[in-house]
C-alpha cells in the first residue's frame, strides 16, 4: 500500500457514505494520532485498538448527528507521498471559516493547526476535514 493514511480516509468515507456504525482497519502509530485528534474534535465517537491476531487492529465507531447525518462531510488529502505540502504556522490558515480543521504534522507530534499556530509551529499539512 502506497498511502496508508489515504486508504483510511477512503474507508472512513466509504463507511459514512453506506451509514456504517464503525470500521475496522489495521492500526499504525500514524493513524492512532489520527484518529485520536478525530476524538478529541468530535469527528468521530470513539476507537479501540484491537490485538486479536499477529497485525494490531483499529476499530473507529463513527459519529452521526441527528440519527443520519455524518459529523464528516468531506475529508481531503493535502500532502502526498508524490507531493509534500509544508507551511509555516503563519501560513496555516482556518478551514471553512473555522468550522473544519487541518492536521498538521510538527517536530511535537500531530497536532491540528490551530494547535500548531499557536505553538507557532509549521510542518507538513496532513489533511484538511470539515
Amino acid at each position: 500500500m502506497t498511502d496508508p493514511i489515504a486508504d483510511l480516509f477512503t474507508k472512513i468515507r466509504n463507511a459514512l457514505a453506506a451509514s456504517r456504525k464503525e470500521v475496522i482497519l489495521m492500526s499504525s502509530r500514524m493513524k492512532l494520532a489520527i484518529v485520536e485528534i478525530l476524538k478529541k474534535e468530535g469527528y468521530i465517537t470513539d476507537y479501540v485498538t484491537e490485538n486479536s491476531s499477529a497485525f494490531e487492529k483499529l476499530r473507529i465507531i463513527l459519529k452521526y448527528i441527528e440519527g443520519n447525518k455524518p459529523a464528516i462531510k468531506e475529508v481531503v488529502r493535502v500532502s502526498k507521498p508524490g507531493r509534500r505540502i509544508y507551511q509555516n504556522y503563519k501560513d496555516l490558515k482556518a478551514v471553512k471559516g473555522g468550522l473544519g480543521i487541518a492536521i498538521v504534522s510538527t517536530s511535537q507530534g500531530l497536532m491540528t493547526s490551530r494547535e500548531a499556530r499557536k505553538k507557532r509551529l509549521g510542518g507538513e499539512v496532513i489533511c484538511e476535514i470539515f
